[in-house]
């Protein structure tokens, strides 16, 4: 019989995996944020610099997976990294949106 407890356990009493976790999360987080002042306040009516919001967001959702699984894989602690995969990817479907707003700015004019 295995031991269920070794598949479900999440460590969450390994020190500074939800710090790097969070810092990871607010620098891609900033970076998304750049994006966004980049499209609002120079190009308005770029679908490309808007495209660049969730895209940053998606591909840094990518990575934190990516780090949970080598974390899992480390048996370090892994669920921080996962809860900051699925948060990012959270934000890029709600920020999906700005690629549409510059798509519609571009059919008004």
């Amino acid at each position: 019989m295995t031991n269920d407890r070794d598949f479900t356990e999440k460590r969450f009493d390994r020190p500074g995996t939800t710090g790097a976790a969070v810092a990871y999360t607010a620098a891609v987080v900033a970076l998304a944020a750049l994006a966004f002042a980049f499209f609002a306040f120079g190009a308005r009516d770029s679908v490309y610099a808007a495209s660049l919001v969730p895209a940053f967001l998606f591909l840094g959702g990518l990575g934190a997976f990516i780090r949970t699984y080598r974390e899992w894989k480390a048996e370090r602690g892994w669920a921080a990294w996962q809860g900051a995969g699925w948060f990012l990817m959270l934000l890029m479907l709600v920020t999906l949106a700005v690629p549409g707003s510059a798509i519609m700015a571009g059919a008004v004019e």
